[in-house]
């Protein structure tokens, strides 16, 4: 299991929610097309499962 994630956002948060529009801008993505690479952990994996409907995630 990697001990990194990449995650890209691919789809605008424009239409969500307002606590998943945070949850993106929590995760660091702030534009489209944006990968940023967050630990593996309960955390990071909890705010995917919440707005993974926006997100590309792969293994690092």
């Amino acid at each position: 299991m990697a001990d990194k994630l990449k995650i890209t956002l691919v789809k605008s948060p424009i239409g969500a929610i307002p606590k998943h529009r945070r949850t993106v801008e929590a995760l660091g993505l702030t534009k489209m097309h944006k990968t940023v690479e967050l630990p593996n952990n309960a955390a990071t994996k909890g705010m995917i499962a919440q707005v993974g409907y926006l997100l590309k995630v792969e293994e690092a």
